[in-house]
């Protein structure tokens, strides 16, 4: 396996739009000819849009876009900036009265960083289209990543700056990228070192505890644990994949947030994978699941070091 660049995936286009003031902000991926999709949401408490279309028994098999913002269930109207900007193209299914084009999306919580009333938008969404090129994306604070947070068992207090990663990897002919925005309830583990690099402040906040830890001292208790959360990713390939397989390599690419961030999949996270296969490459899927996986884990600790102190909190970099 060796680390390319993101854009080294042909017909694929990424950009971003913010607002660092509101501390909010949404991440486009554009495929303008289509790309076969898949989908598995395994968060507890998820804000999506368009994944009952993805399921392998229906009829939609490509993607136009997949939409990652900010905002909570707000900014799900990111996705709207999406539609008009690729209908503008001439991009989508053509349904004889003009085209359709399928934009699927998901949001994470982060409101109550920065200004709860500053969300992404339509526009915000049409300007990270805009954006979108063959430029590399910047990482961090950036896009949905801007207000994206973690280790937050005990609440806004002891929470630290997260932020959006990127990892793309080559492997023979194919290319496999992740693109993740991490706002974990949980902590971001290093899975080649073991070492916790973000995630929940101790109680002078001088350095890092564990929230698995937290969570067993009050085992017990039903404590209402912050509900602001979400990581929410994209697999992207060169592969050839079938509609379910890609819903099969979404299941998959899980374990990259299972060993990245702990714990995971809590029920105040509405975690969610998307995939989008371009067509190139014939691939043995087992052997792209594993790859997938594996830059998935990479892009989420690349989140957490890429991350800036910001919006008074503090960020890995405080740590080293």
């Amino acid at each position: 396996m060796k680390e390319i660049k993101i854009t080294e995936i042909k017909g694929i286009k990424i950009g971003h739009a913010q607002d660092f003031t509101g501390a909010t902000g949404c991440t486009a991926i554009l495929c303008e000819e289509g790309a076969f999709a898949g989908v598995d949401v395994r968060g507890g408490a998820p804000a999506s849009r368009e994944t009952e279309l993805l399921k392998s028994v229906n009829m939609v098999e490509r993607i136009h876009a997949v939409m990652l913002s900010g905002g909570s269930a707000y900014g799900l109207d990111a996705c709207a900036g999406a539609m008009q900007f690729l209908e503008e193209k001439g991009v989508g299914f053509d349904v004889g009265v003009g085209v359709v084009p399928i934009v699927c999306g998901a949001s994470l919580f982060d409101l109550v960083v920065g200004d709860a009333k500053c969300r992404p938008d339509k526009a915000m969404g049409y300007a990270a289209c805009e954006a979108a090129g063959t430029a590399e994306p910047e990482e961090g604070n950036a896009g949905a990543g801007t207000g994206a947070s973690v280790g937050k068992f005990f609440g806004i207090d002891r929470m630290m700056k997260s932020g959006l990663g990127i990892y793309a990897a080559q492997v023979g002919d194919i290319k496999c990228a992740a693109v993740v925005a991490v706002n974990a309830l949980g902590d971001v583990i290093d899975p080649e070192t073991g070492e916790q690099i973000a995630g929940l402040l101790s109680e002078d906040k001088s350095g890092l505890t564990s929230t698995v830890s937290a969570m067993y001292d009050e085992i017990d208790k039903n404590r209402n644990v912050f509900s602001g959360n979400t990581t929410i990713g994209c697999i992207i390939t060169n592969a050839k994949l079938t509609k379910p397989q890609c819903n099969k390599l979404a299941s998959i690419a899980h374990n990259g947030f299972a060993r990245a961030i702990q714990p995971v999949h809590t029920s105040a996270d509405g975690d969610t994978i998307f995939v989008m296969a371009t067509g190139e490459a014939a691939v043995a899927p087992d052997g792209l699941g594993a790859l997938a996986a594996d830059v998935m884990a990479k892009a989420i600790v690349r989140a957490a070091h890429k991350a800036k102190p910001a919006y008074g909190l503090k960020a890995a970099e405080n740590f080293r």
